[in-house]
């Protein structure tokens, strides 16, 4: 960094006032664009932003106030004050459609989607899709050609009939990637239902773990799989 001799770029008046200071000393200006506001460069502020979000969307599907604040460690008053923030990005309000994942991903978060889905929707505990587990890759929206996917076709055409099927309302699948094959974990009715329909390709949610996996799917198909940006 290349130093200035204070004389020649501060003011008379200026300069007299930060030698009252530091005098003799060397000092760094910052720019001002270079101030962070708090908790940006910890992280800390955009974990509070994705909790928030997993509050509100909770409290939208039926949580109560008093079962947030047990599950969070917070006071009730706490609670209510992120539930009714105009702060709130109500674009992010979660519903189990394809276009509110797509929303989610846009702004990458993508695993609270996930988690929503799991928890609120199917009502059941996300074991292979834990946020917890740092180790999880996820990759989509992406419009993904069925035939890839492993498939026993146990799900039979009862199951199938009896799955609500509405194009502009359905989620997207939610595979895995593991050793080079794709698998369908949780959502055989939907994917038996796409089936039985000839659907070629879907709105698709790529979970990996592990970068050995990760770079096998990159290099295989990282560049042809089409995102999904809107619906």
């Amino acid at each position: 960094m290349k130093y200035e001799n204070a004389n020649d770029v501060l003011p008379e008046e200026l300069l007299k006032e930060i030698q009252k200071y530091a005098s003799g000393k060397l000092l760094y200006i910052p720019s001002g664009d270079e101030k962070k506001g708090w908790g940006e460069t910890s992280g800390y502020r955009n974990k509070l932003k994705r909790r928030n979000l997993m509050i509100c969307n909770k409290y939208a599907h039926g949580v109560t106030v008093s079962e947030l604040a047990d599950e969070y460690f917070l006071s009730l008053d706490s609670i209510k004050k992120i539930i009714y923030s105009k702060k709130n990005d109500k674009n992010l309000t979660y519903i189990p459609t394809v276009m509110s994942a797509v929303q989610y991903a846009n702004v990458g978060m993508i695993e609270e989607w996930i988690q929503c889905y799991h928890l609120l929707t199917r009502k059941d505990t996300p074991i292979l899709l834990d946020l917890k587990d740092e180790e999880y890759i996820y990759f989509g929206v992406v419009k993904f050609p069925l035939r890839l996917i492993q498939w026993d076709g146990s799900i039979g055409e009862s199951d199938v009939d009896a799955y609500h099927f509405n194009g502009s309302a359905l989620p997207p699948l939610i595979i895995t990637y593991e050793e080079g094959k794709f698998y369908s974990i949780v959502q055989n009715e939907l994917f038996a239902a796409l089936k039985q329909r000839k659907v070629n390709a879907y709105p698709t949610i790529i979970v990996l773990k592990g970068n050995a996996d990760y770079k096998l799917f990159m290099k295989l198909y990282g560049k042809v799989l089409f995102f999904v940006d809107r619906v």
